[in-house]
């Protein structure tokens, strides 16, 4: 008998147990793909919240309380960036860097946390960013509500785990992602524990496929949590990773590297390939 494909019981807004027929495995995998639509769809939520927070901030040229809203407004945005493929226009709307641009800061469609945080950081001034200000709460609410009715494919949640893992370590540790700001850690720390989140949703599916490769996962993540608490401040932050020396930054690239490759491995453990 043809299968059901996985898409169909994934639909947002349609996850309770389906009515039709389907294989285990595709019901094993329901569960995890609801509980992180709520993780989502929650963490979209504070996005929402903070970024009008941070704009409004922007159009009032309260330079200060822009640069500290900046960082910790984003790590809703970073957290759930395993799946950005999912509204890829969106996200290259609301998170994009000068180098996508080929006029760099002076491009039209520049525009997003970066484009702001140049004019904060590299300008030092909110005049002239009203309409960034603007177009970026717009996209915020315009993702809130695509989300509502987005599809997660569970090959495209497990497998951006790995994806974004991969980016930081190519990218990222350069400190290219906040380049103006220097912000960068709040950004890993959130793209890790937005792709450890995914894997302790799946862990049942995976501890039944392999117990050693779940704990292997549970190292890794520990690892390079390990690693990024030694640049934690006293008042729940990060410093900035301009301090943060080439020979340190190196050192995380192997252990996300690692947690990269195994994590990329997990799609085919889970039947997902």
């Amino acid at each position: 008998m043809k299968k059901t494909p996985l898409a169909l019981l994934f639909t947002l807004g349609a996850l309770s147990a389906p009515s039709f027929a389907a294989d285990a495995s595709s019901l094993d995998l329901v569960q995890p793909i609801s509980d992180y639509k709520i993780y989502v769809t929650d963490e979209v939520g504070k996005l929402v919240t903070e970024t009008k927070a941070f704009t409004d901030a922007v159009k009032k040229g309260d330079i200060a309380t822009a640069k500290k809203l900046y960082p910790t407004t984003r790590v809703h945005y970073e957290a759930i960036e395993p799946i950005a493929e999912l509204f890829s226009d969106l996200d290259a709307a609301i998170d994009s860097r000068e180098d996508d641009h080929e006029n760099g800061v002076k491009a039209d469609d520049f525009t997003g946390f970066h484009r702001i945080e140049y004019g904060l950081w590299a300008q030092n001034t909110t005049k002239g960013y009203e309409g960034f200000a603007d177009g970026l709460n717009n996209d915020v609410l315009r993702l809130q509500k695509q989300i509502a009715d987005l599809t997660f494919p569970p090959e495209k949640v497990v497998g951006g785990a790995a994806a974004l893992m991969e980016e930081v370590a190519a990218t990222k540790v350069s400190g290219e992602e906040d380049r103006y700001s220097h912000t960068d850690l709040y950004d890993f720390q959130s793209n890790v524990d937005g792709a450890k989140k995914i894997v302790d949703l799946f862990k049942p599916q995976i501890v039944k496929k392999d117990k050693a490769f779940a704990d292997k996962l549970d190292k890794n993540f520990a690892t390079v949590d390990a690693i990024l608490a030694k640049y934690k401040t006293k008042g729940g932050g990060f410093e900035t990773y301009d301090k943060v020396k080439d020979a340190d930054r190196k050192a995380l690239i192997g252990p996300v590297n690692t947690l990269a490759e195994d994590l990329s491995t997990l799609r085919g453990k889970l039947g997902l390939d």
